[in-house]
């Protein structure tokens, strides 16, 4: 009875396999993005796109130039339904989702960009600055993790 059982599992995940296997006969696996979705507070949509270009935009260019990133996006989504709905998206695009996962070599390439940026060398007031300035513009919402993946002929 017990090598029955065990030969039903054993072709279960084989079928769980074959399935996965045959799905990506269609497509191959590319980057991977990973999408921040916020919601403006109430008349500070022009603020928090000066604190995007004064903070965000150098902090990417450092990120991309040291290899953290491969691209980033900002997103804007004119068609805003309730208030549970984002209206600024902050995209950043990872090789794989290896990328991902923690690092303490790559966290501490963000510390030296954020200080560098900030002029603040002291992780904890340069968090809390920066906490203090963004927080009143705007509330976070999600973040979903998207791959692309290329169509084969």
């Amino acid at each position: 009875m017990k090598k029955i059982t065990l030969l039903a599992i054993l072709i279960c995940c084989s079928l769980g396999f074959v399935e996965r296997a045959q799905a990506q006969e269609n497509y191959t696996e590319g980057a991977v993005w990973e999408v921040n979705y916020y919601r403006t507070k109430p008349g500070k949509f022009d603020d928090y796109l000066k604190y995007l270009r004064a903070n965000y935009a150098k902090s990417v260019a450092k990120q991309k130039q040291a290899g953290i990133i491969v691209d980033s996006k900002v997103l804007l989504n004119p068609a805003v339904n309730g208030p549970e709905d984002w209206d600024v998206a902050i995209c950043y695009l990872y090789s794989d989702f290896g990328r991902l996962n923690y690092n303490q070599a790559t966290e501490d390439q963000m510390q030296k960009i954020t200080a560098e940026i900030s002029g603040e060398r002291n992780k904890e007031k340069r968090d809390a600055k920066n906490d203090a300035t963004r927080f009143p513009l705007r509330d976070y919402i999600r973040t979903r993790y998207l791959r692309e993946v290329t169509l084969k002929p």
